[in-house]
């Protein structure tokens, strides 16, 4: 006879490739509990993650049905293409996750079993549990239940991560007990550091200066006064953020959103404690505030005001592939020829969409309208199974008459334009292009309007040199001239999460490793 019951299952599936030699784990868990009632993995071949994925999920629920056939199910995954697809938010498009996804919904009844995605350091019993499967098939073996130690890892580490916990709390409650002598304590400190960006300011967790912070007079000269906040005050917010913080850490594999939280969680208590704030995001331009124009109405508030933590609208940005005319570094905007890939850029396309099917985030597909980011936009779309979506905003600079050109041949011809375009983010090229101002204005507004449309989503923009360096610029605050100290390769990928209280946090830029 069974009984009614909520059983949780998390699941998981990779492939060594993408596709390639790839297996899936599963289990199935007591919610109240804890405890492990069923594992399941196979080593299933030459597949993709996703299909692996999907695997684990069948896997999961077949092992929860033999359990208890009348349970409710909480299905935990952290791939959020499955996640959502099989709640019905996404199409399922692919040909071989169809079948897949419906034997999946074949199990159960619809209305018993609801799924969540989960940062993938929370799915590690299941992530183990694959890989136990793909290295016994690479042994040329299955895997086997009494061979694997998932479970008994599993079960140690949140042991310790839960003696961990305990132990952060405490001292994040001594942390926030100091701070109420922060005033104090901000006279008759030596004026070491304020902490500015996602830096504690200079200072080790314990209060002491970091190893090359300036002291004295060499640190009074550099933050004065009115800048100065006391020493133990800084380390205690540091240590009660950190203490907040989920125990996990997220391997940098790729997991954008993650990261980019751990971030701006670190940037919210060091501005707290220096009593400022990230440059305004809505309705900003951000070009003019650095000239000296008054900041918006819009903008995040400053001290002590409790950050807006929630999930952010992460934009992974892509620069497109080459074109015949890359290599040979000419101008090349939306006023002039709209050059395809050429052979090396549907390669690097090619090669950029394993690595972002590999990485699993992407949710959707945003594309400048120009061709050479439609034709990269496709390729990452066909992998990912996801439609484009063209966004005017994202196009390129119009460098007006130096379309096609090099940067010696504009300086030949056009010299007194040229210099006063390097001068100025408000001159135009010659012939009546965008000045950087104006491709700022047009690039925050798409930004905006993105960020609020996408929120708490992982999107990839492809776009183009002008408008990612702007975004990232816009995202650190930093004068119009960095445009011209930042590196960016064709098929780079960079990324930026957005937060609803405006402020912004820079996680990737100018990645090339999926290229090498």
């Amino acid at each position: 006879m069974t009984t009614s019951r909520e059983l949780i299952v998390e699941a998981d599936g990779g492939s060594r490739g993408n596709p390639g030699p790839a297996g899936y784990g599963a289990v199935v868990l007591d919610p109240a509990t804890g405890e492990t009632l069923a594992e399941r993995a196979e080593f299933i071949g030459v597949a993709t993650n996703n299909v692996a994925e999907y695997k684990g999920l069948v896997a999961g629920l077949r092992a929860a049905h033999e359990l208890f056939p009348d349970a409710t199910v909480h299905v935990r995954m952290d791939s959020k293409l499955v996640v959502e697809q099989m709640s019905g938010r996404w199409k399922i498009k692919h040909p071989d996750m169809k079948p897949l996804a419906a034997e999946a919904a074949r199990i159960f009844p619809a209305g018993r079993v609801r799924y969540e995605w989960m940062p993938r350091e929370r799915n590690k019993h299941a992530d183990r549990l694959a890989n136990e499967a793909m290295d016994a098939g690479q042994r040329g073996e299955q895997w086997s239940p009494s061979a694997s130690t998932a479970a008994v890892d599993h079960t140690a580490a949140l042991a310790a991560a839960r003696s961990a916990a305990g132990d952060a709390t405490a001292g994040a409650a001594k942390a926030r007990a100091a701070l109420a002598g922060a005033g104090a304590d901000a006279d008759t400190s030596s004026r070491a550091l304020p902490a500015h960006g996602p830096s504690t300011g200079g200072l080790s967790t314990t209060g002491s200066p970091a190893p090359g912070a300036p002291t004295g007079a060499a640190a009074d000269a550099l933050f004065p006064p009115d800048e100065a906040l006391g020493a133990r005050a800084r380390a205690s917010l540091a240590a009660a953020a950190t203490a907040d913080r989920e125990v996990a850490t997220t391997p940098a594999t790729g997991d954008f959103e993650a990261e980019a939280g751990r971030n701006a969680l670190t940037g919210h208590a060091a501005r707290a404690a220096a009593g400022t704030s990230t440059a305004p995001r809505t309705g900003t331009d951000p070009t003019a505030t650095a000239e000296g124009a008054t900041a918006p109405s819009g903008a995040p508030a400053q001290g002590w005001a409790g950050p807006d933590m929630g999930a952010p609208a992460t934009f992974v940005l892509l620069r497109h592939g080459e074109t015949a005319l890359t290599p040979e570094k000419r101008f090349s905007g939306s006023g002039g020829a709209d050059p395809e890939l050429s052979a090396a850029g549907r390669r690097q396309a090619e090669a950029v969409a394993a690595a972002l099917a590999a990485r699993g985030t992407i949710q959707e597909i945003v594309s400048s309208p120009l061709t050479r980011c439609r034709q990269t936009a496709e390729a990452v779309a066909a992998r990912l199974g996801l439609d484009v979506r063209i966004e005017n905003g994202l196009r390129e600079t119009d460098f007006g008459a130096w379309e096609g050109l090099t940067f010696g041949e504009v300086r030949e011809r056009y010299q007194a334009d040229l210099d006063a375009w390097l001068a100025s983010p408000k001159a135009e090229p010659t012939g009546g292009g965008e000045s950087f101002a104006t491709v700022a204005r047009r690039v925050a507004a798409t930004r905006d309007r993105l960020a609020t449309a996408h929120a708490g989503r992982t999107v990839l923009l492809v776009t183009h040199v002008t408008p990612i360096k702007t975004l990232v610029r816009l995202a650190l605050g930093a004068p119009p001239e960095s445009l011209f100290r930042m590196e960016l390769s064709a098929a780079s990928i960079s990324a930026v999460a957005y937060y609803a209280d405006g402020n912004a946090s820079v996680r990737l830029l100018n990645d090339t490793s999926h290229l090498r």
